[in-house]
């Protein structure tokens, strides 16, 4: 039982909703109610170009789900210089800014075509000058905003990092357009005004209450940005903020939709709210195009199965925006849109999606019978073996990060800078690590914090000499710390000469030749 605004139609709230008594049970709502149909996608964090319907769009029409509709954006010629500038001041944060001045508009409620449209989606109808910014976001993945010129101190906006006040010494504030104060601190990017003084929004994030737009709004200034994915998501993590621009630049916004963003903004905005455009500023350069690479069409059979000809494997990745050059070696482009595609088993993946995974063949494992002797390698009878006799010995394994940080991998013969993860999970494990003693000397420290400073600890695991397949090794590394006089196993030894032992054991029991071992320092 539901009044008719919890079923989100006109009608009265309070009384319960009366249908007519020729609807049969079982009637679809959707069909009573003239609902749209919705369909929900799980996007993969890869894939912001999913973030947009016609993303969505091209893919389906890649996989043969009728035919892509791509109408041209013609570019509005400006009939004025835009008396907004922009500055960047935090090129690393926000390398390309472009931007447009629209005066003369009038804002107000949007035309019902607009409204049923980002209702359809969940989104509540604002205004015209911010619905057409909303319905961009979710049609092109390219988000926008929107300033009212006449709210603006100067004439400057700079794109600057957080800064502290210069009266009080703290850090700044923004109250943003969803009411909230944020505290911003020197790694989120700000949009400022007033020779950069004042903030008016945070850079991919959200903008300010302080310049947004309202009904009584003349003068505009559309804002049509890139801005560090990595950076936006950070900013939205400090701040507890997931906005549709913060989810859409954290992913990775297409670089190539700068312009023509600006220009369908124009459009919609010229229609809607009427005015005049000035030309459009564009501050910076954004990030370079991906490069092309080799890619061998018979990939595609290796590695799936899948038995296509040339023609179809171009035709699949045309249609999914690649630029393909074929001849005796291909040559692919992928677009800007997809830098998630970095090399030929990237191509051979989006080959397979389109096809169809369930076309791949499917081959069962060929059948040898009982095997007639262990199944494990020597390599991995022998860590099999050194793991029961360190355990049997008294040593507890510890299992740790292949990381360290850089500076600590640089003591122990490492910290070579292709050797450094480009996103590390923590700011102290953003290296490859060269050695195993690093992190089980950092385990028996936090043992020893926590009362238990008799360790005896051992790791069998990787270590990264260099980035080249054959650099990873694999190691068993001890550490051994004195007893204490009072440890209940009995008096203290020598850790050294015990640690020897140890060693010499273990290796006599792996088959080396002890009775001639050598130290070689390197």
């Amino acid at each position: 039982l539901c009044s008719a605004a919890e079923l989100e139609q006109p009608g009265e709230s309070d009384g319960i909703l009366e249908l007519s008594d020729d609807l049969a049970v079982g009637t679809p709502a959707a069909g009573v109610f003239g609902a749209e149909p919705v369909i929900d996608f799980e996007v993969t964090p890869n894939r912001p170009d999913w973030l947009g319907v016609a993303g969505i769009a091209r893919d389906l029409a890649a996989a043969g789900l009728g035919t892509l509709k791509t109408p041209a954006i013609e570019p509005i010629a400006g009939t004025f210089v835009s008396p907004v500038s922009v500055r960047l001041d935090a090129p690393g944060m926000c390398p390309v800014f472009a931007g447009r001045t629209i005066r003369g508009v009038r804002n107000g409620p949007s035309p019902d075509w607009l409204k049923r449209r980002l209702e359809a989606i969940g989104l509540r109808s604002i205004n015209r000058l911010v619905d057409v910014t909303n319905l961009i976001a979710y049609d092109r993945a390219r988000p926008l905003h929107v300033y009212d010129v006449a709210k603006l101190v100067g004439t400057e906006i700079v794109v600057r990092a957080g800064q502290l006040a210069r009266d009080t010494g703290e850090h700044e504030h923004l109250i943003a357009l969803d009411g909230k104060t944020y505290t911003v601190d020197p790694s989120m990017c700000v949009i400022s005004d007033a020779m950069g003084e004042r903030p008016i929004g945070l850079g991919g994030v959200m903008g300010g209450e302080s310049t947004g737009c309202s009904d009584e709004t003349t003068d505009v200034f559309i804002e049509c940005a890139w801005f560090d994915p990595i950076l936006i998501a950070q900013t939205g993590r400090t701040l507890s903020l997931n906005s549709d621009a913060q989810y859409r630049f954290a992913r990775g916004v297409d670089t190539a939709s700068l312009v023509p963003g600006i220009e369908l903004a124009t459009k919609l905005i010229l229609d809607l709210c009427g005015g005049e455009p000035s030309e459009i500023v564009v501050t910076g350069e954004a990030p370079a195009a991906p490069a092309a690479f080799a890619f061998d069409p018979a990939r595609v059979g290796s590695l799936t199965g899948l038995s296509l000809t040339d023609d179809r494997i171009a035709g699949i990745l045309t249609a999914l925006g690649f630029a393909v050059e074929r001849g005796s070696s291909w040559s692919v482009t992928p677009p800007t849109w997809r830098r998630d595609a970095e090399g030929p088993a990237d191509l051979v993946e989006e080959v397979a999606r389109i096809e169809g995974f369930d076309q791949l063949p499917t081959t069962p494992l060929p059948d040898q019978g009982a095997p007639s002797r262990g199944v494990l390698s020597p390599r991995q009878a022998r860590v099999r073996l050194a793991r029961r006799a360190l355990a049997a010995m008294g040593y507890a394994e510890a299992v740790t990060w292949s990381f360290t940080k850089q500076s600590i991998a640089a003591l122990f013969g490492g910290g070579d800078d292709r050797l450094v993860v480009e996103n590390p999970i923590a700011a102290d494990l953003d290296c490859m690590r060269p050695s195993a003693l690093p992190n089980l000397i950092q385990a028996a420290a936090r043992n020893a914090a926590r009362g238990h400073a008799d360790a005896a600890l051992f790791e069998i695991g990787p270590i990264y000499l260099d980035d080249q397949p054959n650099g990873q090794r694999t190691v068993i590394a001890g550490l051994v710390a004195p007893r204490s006089s009072r440890h209940w196993g009995g008096a203290p030894e020598d850790a050294l000469f015990a640690l020897k032992g140890d060693l010499i054991a273990l290796l006599d029991l792996l088959g080396a030749p002890t009775a001639s071992l050598q130290l070689v320092q390197g």
